[in-house]
């Protein structure tokens, strides 16, 4: 008898967790979800960790079953503030624990790993040291996902396997406690990154099949074994070809009772698509504006299938031996689109809407605007006192994130002040006015993310537009316009998922040759309060 079938029945009698959603027993859920794209001096920085983390994170709150309040997101954060926050979480799941609710830790991590450990950039966190702090976290259950090189060494001492692809027994959920690991790579593999998915072949793989590629089923809702056996045979086939060999996750449990947990449920946000049963065998691609596959489905004969994708428009490809399917369909938020065969198209391979990595060779660009605020002075002290004056700004910004390079930010931006004076000259004195300026300017600047803080240093140039108006009809109001160059240093600090503050000061240099010619330089210190949509 071969060892593989015996293995899987074991398997699927032992790797069972918590009562599933049916059951009347409430699973209090927390998540800790972290990227991070720098792993030290000695390693070479990744393109998508954050993006794969941010994308876990919205889709545990959106189909999950975790409330905002129980998700912590973390890009770029060190060792210490990783442990920092989930000590947070472990508080409130021990507090709950003490309300008599069950509850349920999930950690997930995507970024670099190396000699036995987690890299956080400069900092590092024992596989040893962080499975000890789970398998001792006061939560019922304890689910960690790595997505990282080498991350298999995290369950080899425990006999981690290059598990296949396989069936799970469901039923009545009890009272299930332990830890499950799960990783993207054995101990001896890289984990691996591609640029047409925006993301790591594993998480990608592993979210599709949470939106509802892996639901095996049909029942509306994935498991973690549904969710990890889907990844699996995703993840070895799209690497199987590539330069550094097929990648094969691997899998560890220390449970004890059963049941089966369901990490999704696509009918928790009442939206997304059906793939009628009667619509054509195949693998559907679902494509968003940025020409980047947010979820796969492969489609059975006569086997209606969902995929919860969020609300938006997105692009459909099937492929076949000598053409494309094209099509769009919008989703609407709280309501269920219908993909209808007849809506798609034949299209040419030329036309395939997967373009690969985004301009400049890298993924993820992303928008912010935001209101400003602060103030604008000379170096010169005549300068202040007769000519431009200090003046408080107030203005408006856009900022485009990692569009060109990685961490590069463009910047556009317009601010305006004015103030009450008394014109001071040698030979005149007396005369009241407003002065006012307003500045237009773009900026482009380059980031050291450091957890939630990202210094910053760049260059900006400006179009400055001085006036002065005369109370007084006797004098001539009196404008100055010119061309500024400067540049930039600060610090932003992300204290939420999508709401940055920024600190910020500039120093600009500014010819004057109306009366003369002079070389002038201003200061300006301010804050920015940005909103990412």
């Amino acid at each position: 008898m071969s060892p593989l079938p015996a293995f899987a029945r074991a398997l699927s009698m032992a790797l069972i967790l918590v009562a599933s959603t049916a059951n009347a027993e409430v699973l209090h859920r927390f998540a800790l979800v972290a990227g991070n794209d720098e792993g030290g001096a000695d390693t070479r920085p990744l393109r998508f960790a954050r993006d794969d983390a941010r994308k876990m994170h919205a889709l545990l709150q959106r189909l999950g079953g975790v409330a905002p309040a129980d998700a912590k997101l973390l890009l770029n954060e060190d060792a210490r503030g990783f442990l920092a926050a989930l000590s947070e979480l472990e508080q409130r799941a021990r507090a709950a624990r003490e309300r008599g609710e069950r509850t349920a830790l999930f950690v997930y991590y995507s970024g670099h790993a190396k000699d036995g450990a987690l890299r956080l950039g400069a900092t590092r966190l024992a596989f040893d040291d962080l499975k000890r702090r789970l398998a001792d976290a006061p939560s019922d259950i304890r689910i960690a996902i790595l997505d990282s090189c080498r991350s298999g060494a995290m369950t080899r001492a425990k006999g981690a396997r290059r598990a296949p692809a396989f069936d799970i027994e469901s039923g009545a959920g009890r009272d299930a406690r332990g830890l499950v690991i799960l990783t993207s790579s054995a101990a001896d593999e890289d984990s691996q990154e591609s640029d047409a998915l925006a993301g790591s072949y594993f998480s990608h793989h592993l979210t599709s099949g949470l939106l509802g590629d892996a639901d095996r089923s049909g029942d509306g809702r994935v498991t973690l074994f549904e969710a990890y056996s889907h990844a699996y045979a995703r993840t070895v086939a799209d690497t199987a070809a590539s330069s550094a060999g097929p990648q094969h996750p691997t899998f560890s449990y220390d449970l004890a009772g059963n049941g089966d947990l369901v990490l999704t449920d696509l009918r928790a946000s009442g939206g997304g698509l059906v793939v009628p049963g009667a619509a054509p065998v195949g693998t559907y691609y679902f494509v968003d504006g940025g020409g980047l596959v947010v979820a796969e489905l492969d489609k059975a004969a006569d086997v209606e299938r969902r995929v919860a994708l969020a609300p938006g428009t997105y692009r459909v490809k099937r492929r076949l031996p000598d053409r494309l399917r094209i099509g769009e369909v919008e989703v609407r938020r709280g309501q269920q689109a219908v993909l209808q065969e007849s809506r798609l198209q034949d299209a040419p391979f030329s036309d395939d809407p997967v373009k690969g990595a985004l301009r400049g060779g890298d993924g993820g660009a992303w928008w912010t605007v935001g209101l400003s605020g602060g103030v604008q002075s000379y170096f010169d002290a005549p300068t202040r006192d007769a000519l431009f004056l200090s003046v408080g700004m107030v203005g408006a910004e856009a900022q485009l994130h990692d569009y060109f390079r990685r961490d590069w930010v463009w910047g556009v931006d317009a601010a305006t002040g004015s103030r009450r004076a008394v014109l001071m000259l040698p030979s005149l004195t007396g005369p009241a006015y407003r002065y006012a300026m307003t500045s237009v300017g773009t900026t482009l600047t380059s980031e050291w993310p450091l957890g939630r803080v990202a210094p910053f240093l760049g260059a900006r140039v400006a179009w400055l537009h001085m006036r002065r108006d005369f109370e007084d009809a006797a004098f001539p109001d009196q404008t100055f316009a010119m061309f500024s160059p400067g540049v930039v240093a600060g610090v932003r600090w992300n204290p939420f998922s999508r709401l940055h503050l920024t600190a910020r000061a500039r120093a600009h240099y500014l010819l004057y040759n109306v009366d003369a010619q002079r070389s002038l330089g201003f200061w300006e210190l301010g804050a920015l309060v940005t909103y990412q949509p």
